[in-house]
């Protein structure tokens, strides 16, 4: 079955095309999510609402872009609404304080699979700014308005997410830095 067969046997409620549609995506999907939220069931829990928007709302995909990135801002924006509900995991640094200590260049032999599990370890706030910034490709305006908070605490909490991402590189790797 096509993609377009697909979504169509989606638009006419057909319950075997969305539980096709469910098992092809939901792999990739849940990885978006936990990217954002680290407890999995609340994940899964994210995952099953996505879904169920994708369903209820799949006449409004136009068609014009990729099925796959509309369903993408579905799961991206309902972690996101999760992570609003949780707010007050941000921290307000000021820019001053963030510029403080010179950045590390990336290490361009992490595998990405290395770097997803460093952003574990990041503090909710961090991580949540990092994926959309770096990852999904927000800019700190889209950020801003997204989760609520003011442009500064955008960049702020991205540039404080780097520097711990490289810290924790520096621990787990033993790369000596000079600045």
């Amino acid at each position: 079955m096509s993609e377009k067969e697909l979504i169509l046997a989606c638009r006419q409620n057909d319950r075997r095309a969305q539980n096709v549609l469910f098992h092809q995506y939901a792999p990739m999907m849940l990885g978006i999510c936990m990217r954002y939220i680290r407890q999995k069931e609340i994940a899964e829990d994210i995952l099953v609402s996505a879904f169920f928007k994708i369903f209820t709302k799949i006449e409004s995909y136009k068609e014009s872009g990729s099925f796959e990135g509309w369903m993408k801002r579905i799961v991206i924006n309902e972690c996101l609404m999760e992570i609003r509900r949780r707010k007050s995991q941000y921290l307000t640094v000021s820019l001053e304080d963030s510029f403080k200590e010179p950045l590390v260049e990336w290490q361009d032999d992490l595998e990405f699979e290395e770097i997803l599990q460093l952003l574990d370890e990041l503090p909710d706030g961090y991580r949540t700014v990092f994926n959309m910034y770096v990852l999904e490709g927000y800019k700190h305006k889209e950020i801003a308005e997204k989760l609520g908070i003011s442009i500064n605490t955008s960049k702020s909490q991205l540039i404080l997410a780097r520097r711990r991402l490289q810290a924790l590189i520096k621990k787990k790797y033993d790369i000596r830095i000079s600045a």
